[in-house]
Formats: structure tokens, C-alpha cells, sequence
């Protein structure tokens, strides 16, 4: 089935001033380090995968500790799977550091250890989908595509839609209105970003900051703020989760430079037999953890 764009009012983008939003930028943008100019696509590409789901403060030290120990996709690459697992530390969703790692060696294997800046090259490799490859190709080789996260879809469906919440995500459909969004100069990048710190900072979820935001045209505080339409939002809950059972699972794996026994995994949660079981199974599933030929178990690529 084709994907049908429902019908939208012509994106005007005097809802969104570019001078107004980069002056903003320009005063209050934090200090990330993966912005700044000396910072390899590579680098950024890190930055990128680390911050899936993942919030910057937990991301800053991984991120710097990472890049000092395996600046270069080919660094990465001759790492173990092992290594990355224990470096990734607790951002969660150790699977990513897996597809991190084969993505760094597909990038120094087919790619001449250089980060394509073609987005439809960059779909190609190991855990890059939609937005990881626009944001690289915006932010590291400053393409003028859109890079459309949660944040940029509320901006817009706030400005520009006037609605409160940006609804179910359709990459046809936020692509089109983020890219008539866009300058037509090169303030395409600096522009993109800015909309995404805008909606992380300014227009936020739960308590936008309406009075000190620089989009004077923006449609939905012009309306009076109407309510959001839709169901409300479900707040994915943690505790008791398989998440968390996979989580002290692998705690005790990467504490441990050997293998550890079934014993040793069991301490890590004894409320649940069967949840720790089926987490463990996943994470075996996953190819994260490997059990050796004596019955014990290891992160992935353990020597």
C-alpha cells in the first residue's frame, strides 16, 4: 500500500522565522561537544546512536570516554564486541553498541574508514535508519536535508499546525514539512539543529516555555493553546521490566573479565525465575551473550 499523505494546509514558514530562531540559537544553544567543529562525522555518528532514547547527561561521559578511546570508525572496529558492550556501560539497549560495532566495521572495511555522507549510503549500514542518517548528513557534511526527531515533529505541529502534539510519526509527511521549512542557503544545518534544541529546550513536552520562545507567528499560542486530541500518551514504565532484568544481567557480565556461572546470573534477580530466564534467553537471542562449551556465560566476543 502506498503511503497517502492526509491533506495539510501549505507549510508557510513565517511560522518559523530563520533569523529568529538562529539569533535564539546563537544565545542560548548548550555546549555539546559533538557540535563542535573539530569533531569527526564519525564522532558524530557515535553521538547519534548513543543519543537514541538516551538523555544527554548520561550520554556526555560515555560519549567522550568513547571517541578518546576509538576516535576512528577502524579503532572501533578492532575492538571486541566485548570491549564496546563494557564501554557502552548503562545507556541501555546494549544492541545498539552491537550495531554500532558492526556498523564501524562495514565503515572501515567498504568504506575506505571515512562516514558516507550520502543519506541513502548511510541507510545501508548496521543500525543507521531514517533520522541517524539525515542527522549525519546534515550535521557532519552539512546537507540541507530534514532531520526530523520528536522534538522537531512538536515544533512544527505547534507553529505551523497549531495542534499541541504532532500525532503519529509519518516519515512522507514530517520530511515534506520539515523541508519546506528549510532555508534554501547554507543556514540549512544550523537551522535544523536549531529547531531540534528549540523543541528540546523552549517546546518541550510537558511545560513548553512559551514566554521566552522566538517564534512570535507560532500558531497553537495564537489559538490559546488548545488541549492535544488524541489519546494521551503512554509513560513506559521500567521497574520489574524484562529491560530491567537484561540490564543486571549484563551488570554482572561486564563486571566479570571470565565467563560467570548460572549461579552468578541468578543472584542478579531471584524475585522472578521464569523473567530471569526469558531475559537471559533474549539476550542470548540478541547475540550479546554467549555461553561457552562448560556451561557458563560471556558478553559476546569475550576471549
Amino acid at each position: 500500500m502506498s503511503d497517502i499523505v492526509p491533506h495539510r494546509p501549505v507549510i508557510d514558514s513565517a511560522y518559523i522565522s530563520v533569523a529568529n530562531l538562529l539569533s535564539w540559537y546563537e544565545k542560548t544553544q548548550r555546549d555539546l561537544p559533538w557540535r563542535q567543529p573539530d569533531v569527526s562525522a564519525w564522532q558524530i555518528l557515535v553521538s547519534e546512536f548513543m543519543l537514541q532514547q538516551t538523555p544527554v547527561a548520561r550520554v556526555l561521559p560515555i560519549w567522550t570516554e568513547w571517541v578518546q578511546r576509538w576516535p576512528t570508525p577502524s579503532a572501533t572496529a578492532a575492538a571486541t564486541a566485548a570491549d564496546v558492550l563494557r564501554a557502552w556501560g548503562k545507556l541501555g539497549y546494549p544492541r545498539r553498541a552491537k550495531r554500532l560495532h558492526e556498523c564501524a566495521v562495514v565503515i572501515a572495511r567498504d568504506h575506505g574508514d571515512v562516514v558516507p555522507d550520502d543519506v541513502e549510503v548511510l541507510l545501508t549500514l548496521p543500525g543507521v535508519g531514517s533520522y541517524t542518517a539525515r542527522a549525519v548528513a546534515c550535521f557532519a557534511y552539512r546537507r540541507r536535508v530534514p532531520v526530523v526527531d520528536t522534538n522537531v515533529r512538536r515544533v512544527v505541529a505547534r507553529a505551523v499546525h497549531g495542534r499541541a502534539d504532532a500525532g503519529t510519526p509519518s516519515a512522507v509527511r514530517d520530511h515534506a514539512d520539515v523541508s519546506a521549512l528549510l532555508p534554501d542557503d547554507e543556514r540549512a544545518p544550523r537551522f535544523s539543529v536549531a529547531l531540534m534544541e528549540l523543541g528540546a529546550l523552549v517546546c518541550t513536552a510537558r511545560a513548553p516555555k512559551c514566554g521566552v520562545c522566538p517564534l512570535d507567528a507560532c500558531r497553537w499560542r495564537r489559538a490559546g493553546f488548545p488541549a492535544a486530541t488524541g489519546p494521551a500518551r503512554r509513560v513506559q514504565s521500567y521497574a520489574g521490566t524484562d529491560r530491567q532484568v537484561r540490564g543486571r544481567l549484563m551488570d554482572v557480565l561486564r563486571d566479570n573479565d571470565s565467563p560467570v556461572t548460572r549461579a552468578q546470573l541468578d543472584l542478579a534477580w531471584q524475585s522472578d525465575p521464569a523473567q530471569r530466564d526469558r531475559a537471559l534467553y533474549s539476550l542470548l537471542d540478541d547475540g550479546l551473550v554467549t555461553q561457552t562449551a562448560d556451561g557458563r556465560f560471556a558478553l559476546a566476543g569475550e576471549e
